[in-house]
């Protein structure tokens, strides 16, 4: 049974900074392309940053988080992560992660981020 559990959302004020955790298992982690999306309340799910299976582990940010956000993985833990820094309140939204590989994809259940003062 694959199962992807994120972690680490909550209430943060503008300008802090949180660290999602997406434990994965069920799969052979290694080989799948991850990737961060989110959707905030009547929008579009959208991607967020994705790194990909490698062994260079090479990173794609959308525009409004370049700079801001670090998208790592750790094979040995099955893992990855999102570091969230100098947040802003149009960051709010459900944070997923994703895997794939090929034409299989699965999500996780997704985790609040709630930006505010």
């Amino acid at each position: 049974q694959v199962q992807l559990v994120e972690s680490g959302g909550g209430l943060v004020q503008p300008g802090g900074s949180l660290r999602l955790s997406c434990a994965a298992s069920g799969i052979a982690f290694s080989r799948y392309f991850m990737a961060w999306y989110r959707q905030a309340p009547g929008k579009q799910r959208e991607l967020v940053a994705a790194i990909t299976s490698n062994v260079i582990g090479s990173t794609n940010y959308d525009d409004s988080v370049k700079g801001r956000f670090t998208i790592s993985r750790d094979n040995a833990k099955n893992t990855v992560y999102l570091q969230m820094n100098s947040l802003k309140p149009e960051d709010t939204a459900v944070y997923y992660c994703k895997a794939s590989s090929g034409p299989l994809y699965y999500w996780g259940q997704g985790t609040q981020v709630t930006v505010s003062s």
